[in-house]
């Protein structure tokens, strides 16, 4: 099997995302084994040094084990953590993070405005005692806050992608609403007023 690098500027992610697919196409599972890194760097015609870096970076994520005298195999993993971990290293361009928060942003706006018609007086009272706590953890009021307002969209898929996002962007920008907004928010949905949700968002950018 031929396959060819097609990213130049940092020739290792492009390493990583090839072995991912060669991992893919031949259905590797745990134990199997993989190309020597002579042979990955003749398949990927990559630099060896390259080669090895992606190497040792699935060897630290724990995607790939290598045996002394043996060689390289697939560690014990689920195949979806492989495209959630991968997802890591494409982080590291400023321009996919600041899409990636603009898109989290989106999905909250949205996820706010599709729970409104969902919550009951027992519901905002719930959020209201998230809200409570904001100055003591404003972030984690912050998920705590819109975790409940994803799960009443009835959306899981929505849910979980915000939950990625989430987790992909928190070690580099934890951001959160002012106060102010979820109080807001909470009058908007005792009205079921939707659209001044929508002009919520505009008036509120968020902060770290």
């Amino acid at each position: 099997m031929t396959l060819i690098v097609t990213t130049k500027p940092k020739v290792y992610q492009g390493v990583l995302q090839q072995i991912r697919l060669y991992i893919e196409k031949n259905r590797l599972g745990p134990g199997d084994k993989l190309p020597s890194e002579r042979e990955l760097s003749e398949k990927l015609q990559a630099g060896r040094s390259s080669v090895r870096e992606a190497l040792r970076a699935l060897e630290l994520l724990g995607i790939i084990e290598t045996r002394t005298g043996e060689g390289t195999f697939i560690a014990n993993y689920e195949s979806f953590q492989t495209l959630d971990i991968l997802a890591s290293f494409v982080l590291s361009d400023p321009r996919i993070r600041r899409n990636l928060l603009e898109t989290k942003r989106i999905l909250e706006k949205e996820a706010a405005k599709q729970a409104c018609s969902h919550l009951s007086e027992k519901d905002i009272s719930v959020l209201k005692d998230k809200m409570d706590r904001w100055e003591e953890r404003p972030y984690e009021c912050h998920l705590s806050f819109f975790s409940f307002l994803f799960a009443k969209t009835e959306n899981l898929l929505m849910l979980r992608i915000w939950q990625l996002m989430e987790e992909y962007s928190s070690p580099f920008e934890k951001q959160n609403y002012t106060k102010e907004f979820y109080g807001k928010l909470l009058q908007y949905y005792r009205e079921k007023n939707v659209n001044s949700i929508e002009s919520l968002f505009t008036r509120y950018e968020m902060t770290k």
